[in-house]
């Protein structure tokens, strides 16, 4: 009895050892990102090895960058607040200054948000109506901003169109806000649009309490909303750096990377990811919150 269970041991032994080996499946994740260089200009080469991609802090293996080429899709909110009364010259200036900068095929959508959020131009690829609707734009005489019901209303804009590479760029002061919408729901509402979200904020005259719930719920998405999801904050201390600015905004979002990454296959999906440079001297920025049942980009 002996000698034969020593010699089944031996015959699945033998078996084993002639199997494949099984891996771990992965699937393959791809990721948004804008990489600049010490001047804060967008790199014209980048390589796998110059990344690190993290999801719930476990590296992922990096197998491919390549340029995005498809064109983006922007609303563009503007602030026509009174509090932005000093301000609206240098920002048409700044806004005509940007559309010029922006590939022929970038739609664009002109929303202002002083009184009330609502739709200057709807999206177009006609610069010439573009241009117009900036000119348009006039601070609105003793109105606040309601700049969490633009955001909330371009996200849910933007998730129906289901652009490729979906953008909202705000320019903003930080005076009165009237909107009474909570930063979970406009969190929520702009996570789910997939689009990166860039704030210019311009220091206003006359300052908001920061301890109210309007200027806390504010204050909470611009923060959260553009790290998030892969975006920029910039805090201008005067209207006429708004322009450059603007132009540097420009070409970041037309010489963004796609990165691809392999995911292994999880019962339980990552709920953050983190792309890190390894190059010296580069500066990152992508997507973070990663949506149930979507891809990251």
């Amino acid at each position: 009895m002996r000698r034969k269970s020593v010699k089944v041991v031996l015959t699945a032994l033998l078996i084993a050892s002639t199997l494949p080996v099984l891996e771990a499946a992965a699937t393959e994740r791809e990721i948004l990102v804008s990489v600049l260089d010490q001047k804060k200009q967008p790199v014209a080469e980048l390589a796998p090895a110059d990344l690190l991609v993290r999801e719930d802090s476990m590296a992922r293996e990096v197998l491919r960058v390549r340029k995005a080429t498809s064109p983006v899709t922007i609303a563009l909110l503007i602030d026509d607040s009174a509090a932005a009364s000093s301000a609206v010259s240098d920002m048409r200036l700044g806004l005509v200054a940007f559309l010029d900068a922006l590939d022929p095929r970038t739609e664009v959508a002109l929303i202002t948000f002083g009184e009330r959020a609502s739709v200057l131009v709807d999206y177009t690829r006609d610069r010439g109506r573009l241009k117009k609707g900036v000119l348009r734009v006039f601070s609105r005489r003793g109105s606040g901003a309601y700049f969490l019901d633009a955001i909330s209303d371009a996200s849910r804009g933007l998730e129906k169109r289901a652009p490729e590479r979906p953008a909202i760029v705000s320019i903003m002061t930080e005076g009165v806000e009237f909107s009474n919408l909570t930063y979970q729901s406009v969190l929520r509402r702009l996570y789910a649009s997939g689009a990166q979200f860039h704030a210019l904020v311009l220091g206003a005259q006359v300052q908001a309490n920061p301890s109210q719930d309007e200027i806390r719920n504010r204050n909470i998405v611009l923060d959260e909303g553009t790290r998030g999801t892969g975006g920029r904050r910039d805090q201008l201390l005067s209207s006429i750096a708004i322009g450059q600015a603007l132009k540097e905004l420009a070409a970041e979002l037309e010489h963004q990377w796609i990165v691809t990454y392999s995911r292994p296959e999880s019962l339980i999906p990552p709920g953050r990811v983190q792309v890190e440079a390894k190059r010296p001297g580069l500066t990152v920025r992508a997507r973070t919150r990663i949506e149930p049942g979507k891809v990251t980009q």
